[in-house]
């Protein structure tokens, strides 16, 4: 089989990682990919974005199974265009997709399919949303409806950071729709299964550690660090969560007519009372969730994927290892406000030399010399296993300190604290 990875960071590196393990499967290509993909699997310089060009290059290949990482080519529709030329892909069409791209609709979603979610107003008019914060008053949590990349929400704890926060949706995000919730507090985790949207396979949970720096400070990013199994969300919760949460879902998407079909992450946060809530849904892996997963798993993902996309009856399903999976990851100077390009990073296969260590490369590239240098916010997830939580972070760490680069940004206590994520949203 030839399978097609879109995306180009670690969650990407991961996913092909994993399937190029699969005896079902000859030869992988990742596009744009980077040079971490480029080295299990053969890079392809099409942009993620670019989907007929992509689709092009899935006919002219013979490709038979195609995988999407990021969100935007699937909010953009390039599950419509691969069904429309008879292509087979793993993930949700434009209009599923909208659980991702538009908070109003997943609210929607999530209230008339009866799901546990924080309670929410909608408003298209910055006036009306100001009007009715002043009256509700702090807390409260701000959500610009669509696409952000992971920086459309507003934790407001004080009336003044309520303002802060309509001012910086309404005129640095441009959105033309905000969503006003309740806040929930407690701790979070992070839930993912796969579907056709009949048959579910749970992929197992994890939680992330959003904030820049050690103690859960600083602002909040695309995720430092994951572990994997999580305390957070215990088995009889995990079913609760397919009970009340994921079943329902896809019972409502498919009585509306957008079947869903895909990686499916439901955001959760557990209060006092012990019922995981919905905050957000994903249509896809989270990174860097993913990165813990893709350790855990064992056995072969490829048909799982295959005969979900196929809509064919599974004859298998995913299994977990009983290790714990850490991940940390490394980001360049100034993220994420900024990032700075072109630092040159030694150390890498120093680290992966250690017993059950990965490295997954995020924003990195070769320069014109050969040399390994950073590229983007985020570089490199390193990933450990070990058969508990603490053996998985000494090893992650012994590995991380192998690697350098200028300006290099680490958290050192994730898995270490209980500062997972946060406590609010």
């Amino acid at each position: 089989m030839k399978v097609l990875i879109v995306g180009s960071g670690a969650r990407e590196n991961a996913l092909c990682w994993r399937l190029s393990q699969s005896p079902e499967v000859a030869k992988i290509w990742c596009a744009p990919g980077n040079p971490g993909t480029g080295d299990c699997v053969t890079n392809v310089d099409i942009p993620a974005n670019d989907i007929r060009a992509l689709a092009d290059f899935a006919q002219a290949f013979g490709i038979d199974l195609t995988v999407v990482g990021p969100e935007e080519p699937l909010g953009n529709g390039i599950v419509d265009v691969f069904r429309e030329r008879g292509l087979r892909i793993f993930g949700p069409t434009a209009a599923a997709a909208r659980l991702e791209t538009s908070k109003s609709f997943a609210k929607e979603v999530m209230a008339a399919a009866g799901i546990p979610t924080a309670a929410y107003w909608t408003f298209d008019k910055r006036s009306d949303a100001t009007q009715f914060c002043r009256t509700k008053k702090a807390p409260l949590v701000l959500k610009a409806d669509g696409l952000a990349a992971g920086k459309g929400v507003a934790v407001c704890l004080t009336d003044g950071e309520v303002e802060e926060g309509l001012a910086y949706i309404f005129e640095v995000l441009k959105s033309s729709r905000i969503v006003v919730e309740e806040m929930l507090t407690g701790p979070e985790a992070s839930f993912f299964v796969v579907t056709d949207g009949e048959q579910v396979v749970p992929v197992g949970a994890a939680h992330d550690y959003k904030r820049l720096r050690d103690g859960n400070v600083g602002p909040n990013t695309g995720g430092m660090g994951s572990v994997s199994p999580t305390p957070y969300l215990s088995a009889e919760q995990e079913q609760q969560v397919m009970t009340s949460i994921v079943h329902p879902l896809l019972q409502e998407m498919k009585a509306r007519g957008t079947p869903y079909t895909g990686f499916l992450y439901v955001g959760l946060m557990i209060g006092d009372d012990a019922v995981p809530k919905v905050i957000e849904f994903n249509v896809r892996l989270g990174d860097p969730e993913c990165q813990a997963l893709m350790r855990r798993i064992e056995g072969d993902l490829f048909p799982i994927l295959f005969d979900l996309a196929e809509g064919a009856q599974l004859t298998s399903k995913i299994t977990l290892s009983s290790n714990t999976a850490v991940v940390v990851v490394q980001a360049s100077h100034g993220y994420p406000a900024g990032k700075r390009l072109g630092d040159k990073i030694s150390g890498v296969a120093k680290a992966e030399r250690l017993r059950d260590v990965v490295v997954f490369h995020a924003g990195t590239a070769i320069n014109h010399v050969g040399e390994l240098v950073t590229n983007g916010g985020r570089v490199l997830t390193i990933s450990a296993v070990g058969n508990t939580l603490d053996a998985a972070c000494t090893r992650v760490y012994e590995a991380a300190n192998q690697i350098s680069f200028e300006g290099q940004v680490m958290r050192r206590d994730i898995g270490r604290s209980n500062s997972a994520t946060g406590s609010a949203s």
